[in-house]
């Protein structure tokens, strides 16, 4: 049910998953948006510039409160697949929005509001931003370590997220940090759009270094405030804050192996002390088989241990979720985190996933 794919050391994958093994976790996701995702093109999230506005105020009711969700071309969101098991496993979920243009209307915790600029200005946040949203998100996984410690010892954060055109900033972060990631990116389209993205991050970069002058901005926070978006720099710090006294699965492909890679950047640059091999990155087997791209590549290359949930949809009735099986979607709002989490802690089989989330997708349809 579980691939390993990349580690940190060896025999990593194997001890984070046996010392987590039938613990219940807290499911944490951040939502956040960029002004990248209303660049035509960027992302597979919406059919169109105003649904794309909404997507991720509209996945987050729906994972509280089963409300309706924005339709795609092909397929269905992540969302149904991460409340089918929430759910199905009644684990406890904690919603943390950066300020969205629609509105939430379900319980929430609300952050400054933050609303990155396109990537391509090379300002999408000011360097006081990202550095509160650090300091909050740093707060935050003092806090919810605490609030798992209270619920279940010895347990772990799922940490996911919801971010349109998410993974054009990652490309941002992963190469200002000197990674090499072209067309290697995963991709909610079917196809990776890899010079579009290229494009875009090659002019956010450069533009961020004309302000190479001032101390800051030549800096990891400086990159972020530059290129990123705020779910990145708030998962960052819950992350290194709670990998000091739990579990943290960075439930996501490309766009957390951006946020493992921030963790490494901004634990040596301002000197915080974290545990890193309490820190894994997953995601779903559609990510990893993307032919597209290469995200496990990615994984060796920041020192991540990256796992895949091997999930499947192929012999489902529904054909928005054989659609996952087809390159659609792949992945988002947790859920291939939240799949790993089920087999963990409940010791769902595939086709116990898959039944559930079919059970729930019939309510959503």
């Amino acid at each position: 049910m579980i691939r390993l794919c990349a580690e940190t050391s060896p025999g990593a994958s194997y001890r984070w998953l046996n010392h987590y093994r039938g613990k219940k976790p807290l499911f944490v996701c951040v939502l956040s948006f960029t002004e990248t995702a209303l660049i035509p093109g960027i992302s597979a999230a919406g059919d169109s510039q105003q649904d794309r506005l909404g997507v991720a105020a509209a996945d987050a009711n729906y994972l509280l409160a089963g409300t309706s969700l924005v339709p795609l071309s092909a397929g269905i969101s992540p969302a149904v697949i991460t409340r089918s098991i929430l759910c199905g496993q009644t684990i406890d979920c904690q919603l943390i929005s950066t300020g969205l243009p629609k509105a939430l209307s379900v319980p929430h915790l609300s952050l400054p509001q933050t609303i990155a600029k396109p990537i391509q200005t090379g300002q999408a946040m000011t360097i006081a931003e990202a550095n509160m949203l650090f300091r909050l998100g740093r707060d935050l996984g003092c806090q919810l370590a605490d609030q798992l410690a209270k619920q279940c010892q010895a347990s772990y954060l799922v940490i996911g997220e919801c971010v349109v055109g998410g993974t054009t900033t990652a490309q941002a972060i992963l190469t200002g940090l000197g990674y090499t990631v072209i067309n290697q990116m995963s991709s909610s389209l079917r196809l990776g759009n890899h010079l579009k993205k290229q494009t875009l991050v090659k002019q956010g970069l450069a533009n961020w270094k004309t302000r190479w002058n001032q101390p800051q901005e030549a800096s990891a926070i400086g990159l972020v405030a530059a290129v990123g978006d705020p779910m990145q720099i708030v998962a960052t710090g819950i992350a290194l804050s709670a990998s000091q006294s739990c579990g943290v699965l960075l439930a996501g492909g490309s766009q957390m192996l951006a946020v493992y890679s921030l963790c490494k950047a901004l634990a040596q640059e301002k000197r915080i002390v974290w545990q890193p091999e309490q820190v894994v990155v997953g995601t779903t087997r559609w990510v990893i088989e993307d032919n597209s791209a290469d995200t496990v590549a990615i994984a060796h290359q920041v020192g991540a241990t990256y796992l895949a949930s091997e999930i499947t949809f192929s012999q489902s009735p529904y054909m928005q979720l054989r659609a996952y099986e087809q390159g659609f979607v792949k992945e988002g709002v947790g859920a291939g985190g939240c799949v790993i989490a089920a087999h963990l802690y409940g010791q769902w089989t595939r086709s116990q996933i898959r039944h559930a989330v079919e059970a729930q997708l019939r309510l959503s349809i």
